[in-house]
């Protein structure tokens, strides 16, 4: 959408001929920015309440890059996830020398596999929390991905690593904190038990998601997949394989639909 056109709709709106709930029902069904090999969601926090996240596999360097950069000029923080190290490097070597002083600097995390560009934003005023926990230390990086995502969002999380059902003592210090949690993301490889224990502890929702951690007959984490759609617990939601990001998504979503905030 031209400047014009938002010109004419906000003086639409200021002389009352369109109500403001009006208008930003039209500003969230705004085209995209188009560059070529790439279609810009530049109002997906409009429609979603979060913007567009790029993700990094087959992208050069160069891609990721520029659509940071347009995103930049939209939002205070843009999150590219799945970078390798490699990757990461190449895009940081760039982004600081072709990029202008007023779109921030940028950093590789290397557990999230994830480049932040811009500041993350400051915690929200009395939000709701989540919590993450994980079966081993094997499965942190994805649930570094989750907790990325919930930061950003500018929501709390506190994080719980390495109590798996094999040492499921090990979870109960840290049931209290659950308990108090708006929502809790379990990542757990292996067999993926862990999901069904938690989910048959709390009352509220409860994010499952496998990982492709674990010997020969996990499948790559299919197993785990399996077992957690399968699971006893009543109303457990399930994403795939490795997808932090998914599983983030899906509690902002539950999050969003609280009022109390």
């Amino acid at each position: 959408m031209e400047r014009k056109s938002i010109e004419d709709l906000l003086t639409l709106v200021a002389q009352g001929q369109t109500s403001i709930a009006d208008a930003c029902e039209r500003l969230a069904i705004l085209p995209y920015q188009d560059l070529g090999f790439a279609k810009i969601d530049s109002h997906r926090a409009l429609r979603q309440g979060y913007p567009e996240v790029i993700f990094c596999p087959g992208k050069t360097p160069e891609q990721i890059v520029e659509i940071a950069r347009k995103l930049r000029g939209l939002h205070p923080a843009v999150i590219a996830t799945r970078a390798e190290p490699a990757q990461a490097a190449a895009v940081l070597e760039l982004w600081r020398t072709e990029s202008s002083a007023d779109v921030g600097d940028c950093e590789y995390l290397e557990q999230p596999k994830s480049i932040v560009f811009g500041q993350l934003p400051p915690q929200k005023k009395n939000a709701p929390s989540v919590a993450i926990i994980t079966a081993g230390t094997a499965d942190i990086g994805v649930a570094e991905e989750a907790a990325l995502m919930i930061v950003a969002a500018g929501y709390p999380v506190s994080c719980v690593y390495d109590v798996g059902v094999a040492g499921v003592q090990r979870l109960f210090d840290s049931l209290a904190l659950l308990r108090q949690s708006h929502v809790t993301i379990v990542v757990a490889g292996m067999d993926g038990a862990l999901a069904s224990f938690v989910g048959g502890l709390l009352e509220k929702p409860v994010i499952a998601v496998p990982t492709s951690i674990g010997y020969g007959s996990s499948f790559g984490g299919v197993a785990a997949l399996l077992s957690m759609l399968n699971s006893c617990a009543a109303g457990l939601t399930v994403v795939n394989i490795d997808n932090g990001f998914g599983a983030a998504m899906a509690a902002l979503r539950i999050l969003a639909s609280n009022k109390s905030e």
